[in-house]
């Protein structure tokens, strides 16, 4: 049987991570970090985050530990490098990653977790950094029902939407297809308002006739869209890799990567 999560490592105390710890530490959980930006090591120590010196010392103090690198490799580095979660971690330790990454490669660190007796989670996180600030993320979820479960509390200080949705793996997928439809949205948003602006017509009276329309949708509910999008690409490059692996035609994909990679070049990013 499980035990109860109290303390919780973040491995990776960047825009995301350090208000989730921080949101943590007021939900009354002890919390541990790792971080390479000094600014943000100082910043956690400032709100009760116990710093540690690599993920091996972090796994060694902590329940559950929750990852949130930038990329699949950063991600296997902090778990099985040489002072990874691994050497540190004790039995039974639950990992959970945060991280965006792709489902097959998500199953197999989950693979290797449980050869090494640890319960592997995946909860990539979605609404941006400005839900991580209010503690309004939503967590698409894979894993073991029961470790899943044993989280809630620690997920529920954070999050304000927390769905598993399968097991270990599903829940990357979840945030694979939340991604592709969310890039979607944005090319035909971005196309639509370029069409309009054409015909002279005011983008500010546009907009508000579309939310109550049947063109609504939360990209332009929140204008997220006018946000930087550093991960765009890469969360198309996700959904286009799994379709070459599982042999299916999303033709549809590679437009809006191009759009939302042309979107980004006349921007500037």
């Amino acid at each position: 049987m499980l035990h109860p999560v109290r303390s919780v490592g973040v491995a990776g105390l960047g825009k995301m991570g350090l208000p989730i710890a921080r949101h943590l530490v007021r939900g009354g959980f002890q919390v541990h970090g790792i971080e390479v930006d000094s600014a943000s090591i100082d910043a956690a120590r400032n709100s009760g985050i116990t710093v540690a010196e690599d993920p091996a010392e972090l796994a060694s103090n902590c329940d559950l530990v929750i990852v949130l690198t930038a990329y699949e490799d950063q991600v296997s580095e902090v778990i099985f490098g040489s002072r990874g979660l691994t050497v540190g971690a004790k039995q039974g330790l639950i990992v959970a990653v945060g991280a965006t990454i792709n489902p097959h490669g998500m199953r197999r660190i989950a693979m290797r977790l449980g050869e090494k007796g640890l319960i592997p989670l995946d909860i990539p996180l979605c609404r941006g950094e400005g839900a991580a600030e209010a503690g309004k993320l939503l967590i698409t979820g894979g894993g073991d029902e029961q470790a899943f479960n044993a989280c809630r509390p620690a997920f529920a200080t954070f999050a304000d939407s927390v769905h598993r949705v399968g097991d270990v793996g599903s829940g990357q997928v979840g945030k694979m297809v939340n991604n592709l439809i969310l890039w979607a949205c944005i090319s035909a948003n971005t196309e639509g308002f370029k069409l309009a602006a054409k015909y002279g017509v005011d983008a500010a009276a546009m907009r508000e006739m579309l939310l109550e329309s049947s063109a609504q949708n939360w990209a332009m509910s929140t204008q997220i869209d006018l946000q930087p999008m550093p991960w765009a690409e890469k969360d198309m490059m996700i959904v286009l890799s799994e379709a070459d692996r599982l042999r299916i035609s999303l033709p549809l994909c590679g437009t809006v990567k191009e759009v939302i990679k042309g979107i980004k070049i006349d921007r500037g990013q």
